[in-house]
């Protein structure tokens, strides 16, 4: 008891710290009953028509940067805490009814909010300002370019008939948008297997779905459960029909919903002037229209082309040799098992295996010690006034040197029912200066689906487990470390196709020996490191599928593409075909009669954005270069001192290009990138 009132008591003592430093912490106080979730809404609402009429009144003579710009952005911040804070309940509440309702509300609230688009009160405002012609600098004069900007995208230059029509159908589309996202997070599927069906699967897995004599029942829906199996299980038949439930996740539910979506979209895009929602997409990003993100990744498809093929014919190899059948071809449901044996018997590696190396508490540990060894921070455990699960961590971080509060973050680590079944980063507080001079701090939540521990076991994390975490705090430190003045340009608000860039970066440290050795160890004998050879082979077994991998990211990215290029209302029936027919000529052919786009969550909130994993991975392997080329390597601190100051602190509040390029300390180049993923130059 007394440690945790010492957490609470350090809470405290932090939010108190942050006065010093003319700074604010905050902890969000949840909805706990869905009238509390009705309550805040309608105050939410109240408040924000509240502060909008007060703008639109506004005349002519009266505009000025404070009462127009500013004020819209603090508008917009004061609804996103709101929506932020639904969006987290909606994906990790213990309560369906909360869940629910939390959804209903979000519908309501981002409806309300593709409403102020089309206030031509504000407009006018905002535009009699504009008119002026302010001398603007930096951050201020990007948000007023950017604020006019997303006007003309909304379609305020258009004929009021038209704008009216683009207003109805993006709010249609908001709530069509949470229903399909709603609907991933709810599919479930429990696949009943014999023992005999699971050989090869490893028996601290089986002891975990165990659910009769000789029964187990794996939840195809839970994603450690699904690649557990798809990477272990010796027969084929399992694995396929593990696959085929998979891949049919949702599906009666979502595909109409995306039939709708995709037609709604293209019709928004065509009404505001664009040929496509695509180019509508990325106007706004790094790559600017959708000609150059379908040719960065057509171009890296045909220079992976000749390493897929070198890889298929080994797992197909494999596959003869582990048959007997010589007319043995590679399925969909193959890739991964037989990647796995390749690396088995070429590298001698054995993903399991490795497990022992990665127990949970220690690999947290350690990337807490990384992390504020290289950007010079500190964290702290604290109790959360407010827990939703009994496991719930919440964590206070301060720069170590001055003691200056950063933030706070929770973590909501491991799967269960009805919660958000892959991995992210949720903002719940962003970070702004306040008209009072204070500056908001940020609070995030990491929410994750690792391995449970056992009675006999701690949660035991694969290699590729340890790098999503590393890769998912990568986000939180984005937003802990901003210092960007306003809500819309704060930590990980930057264009779509960098915001993984940074995260994806610091997947570079799992591989790295000095770090590994820093916290992996055998849960049973801490002193027992990951041999040297044992990483140098898994380095090796990673290029050696790394073909396969990138072939099937590249197939995802152009499917995202061609659904928001290709489809209109007029064929939104080919959907499914469509992705189907993408997605099989670049990776492997689908299984017969399967929705994979279904259960593709990333088509919401990353629609026609798909292609910036890739184009951010770009970014990032050039970004690592820095890291390795310096002194310290990986534990450098002027390099991490440069990461925070030059891509952390300012988020998007000037030109991503400018904060790369003050990071690299020259112009970007895509070499590191392509001998990452195996492309040889020409």
């Amino acid at each position: 008891m007394a440690q945790l009132t010492n957490q609470t008591d350090r809470l405290r003592e932090f939010r108190k710290r942050a006065a010093a430093f003319n700074a604010i912490i905050t902890v969000p106080q949840f909805e706990t009953m869905t009238n509390e979730i009705r309550f805040t809404l309608k105050q939410t609402l109240a408040v924000g028509n509240a502060a909008l009429d007060r703008l639109g009144a506004l005349k002519p003579g009266e505009v000025t940067f404070e009462n127009t710009v500013r004020a819209l952005d603090d508008i917009g911040y004061q609804i996103s805490l709101t929506d932020d804070r639904f969006g987290l309940i909606k994906e990790t509440s213990t309560d369906a009814k909360l869940r629910d309702a939390a959804t209903e509300a979000l519908k309501t609230l981002e409806e309300w909010s593709v409403g102020i688009d089309y206030r031509e009160d504000i407009y006018k405002a905002l535009k009699a300002y504009a008119d002026k012609k302010p001398k603007l600098k930096g951050e201020d004069a990007k948000l007023l370019a950017e604020t006019m900007r997303d006007y003309r995208r909304a379609g305020l230059d258009l004929p009021k008939p038209q704008r009216d029509e683009v207003e109805k159908l993006r709010k249609e589309l908001t709530r069509l948008a949470t229903d399909f996202e709603s609907n991933v997070t709810k599919a479930e599927k429990a696949v009943k297997f014999t023992q005999a069906e699971l050989e090869g699967v490893p028996e601290s897995f089986l002891a975990q779905i165990k659910t009769g004599t000789n029964e187990c029942t794996v939840q195809a829906n839970i994603t450690w459960h699904y690649l557990s199996v798809m990477e272990n299980a010796r027969r084929e038949e399992t694995r396929k029909k593990l696959l085929i439930e998979h891949d049919n996740l949702a599906r009666a539910e979502n595909i109409p919903l995306l039939e709708k979506i995709l037609s709604l979209r293209d019709d928004i895009a065509r009404k505001l002037g664009y040929k496509t929602w695509a180019d509508y997409q990325i106007e706004v990003k790094m790559a600017g229209n959708a000609a150059t993100a379908i040719d960065f990744l057509e171009k890296l498809k045909t220079g992976l082309q000749p390493k897929f093929d070198a890889e298929l014919a080994e797992f197909r190899r494999l596959k003869i040799k582990e048959t007997g059948d010589a007319n043995a071809q590679i399925q969909i449901w193959d890739w991964r098992y037989f990647s796995n044996q390749l690396k088995k018997e070429k590298y001698n590696v054995d993903a399991e295996q490795l497990r022992v190396y990665f127990p949970y508490q220690r690999v947290l540990d350690g990337m807490f010690n990384i992390y504020q060894t290289i950007f010079g921070l500190k964290f702290e455990r604290v109790e959360p006034p407010y827990k939703w699960i009994a496991d719930l961590q919440l964590y206070a971080v301060s720069d170590s040197k001055t003691g200056e509060p950063l933030g706070l973050f929770y973590l909501d680590m491991f799967p269960r029912d009805g919660k958000y079944n892959h991995f992210a980063h949720f903002r719940l507080i962003e970070g702004k200066l306040q008209a009072s001079g204070k500056y908001q701090r940020p609070t995030v939540a990491l929410i994750c689906n690792f391995p449970a521990p056992t009675k006999d076991t701690p949660s035991l994390l694969s290699h590729s487990d340890v790098e999503t975490i590393f890769h998912e705090f990568g986000h939180a430190m984005h937003s802990m470390m901003t210092r960007a003045k306003y809500g819309r340009f704060s930590g990980t608000s930057v264009p779509g196709d960098f915001v993984e860039a940074p995260s994806q970066m610091l997947e570079n440290w799992v591989w790295d020996k000095n770090v590994l050795d820093s916290f992996a160890g055998d849960y049973r004998d801490p002193s027992k490191k990951i041999p040297a050879d044992i990483l140098a082979k898994l380095k090796e077994a990673k290029l050696a599928t790394e073909g396969t991998r990138y072939r099937r990211q590249l197939s995802f990215g152009l499917t995202d593409l061609m659904l928001h290029t290709q489809i209109h209302d007029s064929n939104a029936a080919e959907a499914l075909p469509l992705s189907n027919k993408v997605l099989s000529e670049v990776f492997l052919p689908m299984a017969p009669d399967t929705a994979f786009v279904a259960y593709f969550g990333h088509l919401m909130g990353y629609d026609a954005g798909y292609y910036g994993y890739a184009w951010a991975d770009a970014i990032a392997a050039d970004m690592a270069t820095v890291f390795e080329k310096a002194p310290n390597g990986y534990y450098d601190q002027a390099a991490g001192r440069r990461l925070r100051v030059e891509i952390y602190e300012p988020g998007n509040s000037r030109d991503v290009n400018e904060s790369i390029e003050k990071f690299l300390g020259r112009k970007r180049s895509l070499d590191p990138f392509l001998k990452k993923i195996g492309i040889e130059k020409k």
